[in-house]
């Protein structure tokens, strides 16, 4: 079994070969949880992949939100897009500095979501490109504005309301991606919240099964992936939707969907940071 939608993901060694193309443009979105106390900017302008423009998924984002890193406006989004030099005609190819981990798949989630549908995730991110000994730089690229045209695909994004009225439907699988012990409400979330377990009627696939622990967090291979999502109980005949703590790791998952062929899996955008301190969601421990 192959994958569906094999150009969802580019090899170190494609884009190795295609640093100089005209119209290929380097996206670094690493991104890292709070407490980490990591500086994922000052990371980038340390070290990154040659031409690439760092993408911060706390500053393109809707700032009059209290949860983090929620969607922006459409107008937000291509406004900071256009000034990295990213648009209309690119091929995006997004990468972390955590392989398959973090804010890569979220960003490419992000710029389908807003109508631009040419972006790649780097599969195994700057870790397996460090790991070849490929080049990097420190120079921060100056970058031309370009023109995108943002357009929402709401078939993509949930939101609190919707997935309320979900959990009395049924008629979208909801996937959550976080950890067996998040999902039961045995381990703690990272970001302090009232409730602790899973959305009523919720699978749990953990985005880490996913990925290949042994290199480089690339993603498995089509069969595992499908393997793994049948094991989890997902029932690929309804409509999907993924969430986590914040709405990052769920579009991990999403782009894994997406590389079998399920192209409309959504977002839960504020996942659990929302879900687990509103005060209307029912919430299951087990």
């Amino acid at each position: 079994m192959e994958y569906t939608n094999p150009d969802a993901l580019v090899s170190t060694e494609w884009l190795a070969a295609h640093l100089d193309a005209p119209d290929v443009r380097i996206v670094d979105a690493t991104w890292y949880m709070p407490h980490m106390e990591r500086d994922a900017r000052a990371e980038y302008e340390a070290c990154h992949i040659p031409g690439a423009v760092y993408f911060d998924i706390d500053d393109i984002a809707d700032s009059d939100s209290d949860l983090p890193h929620m969607l922006p406006s459409p107008e937000k989004f291509s406004s900071r897009v256009r000034k990295l030099g990213l648009g209309d005609g690119n091929r995006l190819v997004v990468y972390s500095a955590a392989g398959g981990y973090s804010a890569a798949a979220r960003v490419w989630w992000m710029f389908r979501v807003f109508g631009h549908e040419d972006v790649s995730v780097l599969n195994g991110g700057l870790p397996k490109w460090l790991a070849e000994d490929r080049a990097v730089e420190d120079i921060v690229p100056v970058t031309r504005e370009r023109h995108l045209t943002a357009r929402v695909n709401h078939f993509l994004i949930r939101d609190v309301n919707q997935l309320i009225k979900n959990v009395e439907t049924a008629k979208e699988q909801v996937i959550d991606v976080r950890t067996a012990g998040r999902f039961a409400g045995t381990e703690p979330e990272p970001r302090p919240c009232r409730k602790k377990g899973h959305i009523p009627g919720s699978v749990n696939l953990p985005f880490m099964s996913l990925l290949d622990k042994d290199n480089h967090l690339t993603f498995r291979s089509a069969d595992e992936i499908s393997k793994t999502m049948d094991e989890a109980g997902v029932d690929t005949s309804k409509p999907m939707v993924t969430s986590c703590g914040s709405g990052v790791t769920a579009a991990v998952v999403t782009l894994g969907f997406y590389l079998l062929g399920h192209e409309d899996v959504a977002v839960y955008d504020g996942s659990w940071s929302e879900w687990g301190d509103h005060y209307d969601t029912p919430v299951v421990n087990s």
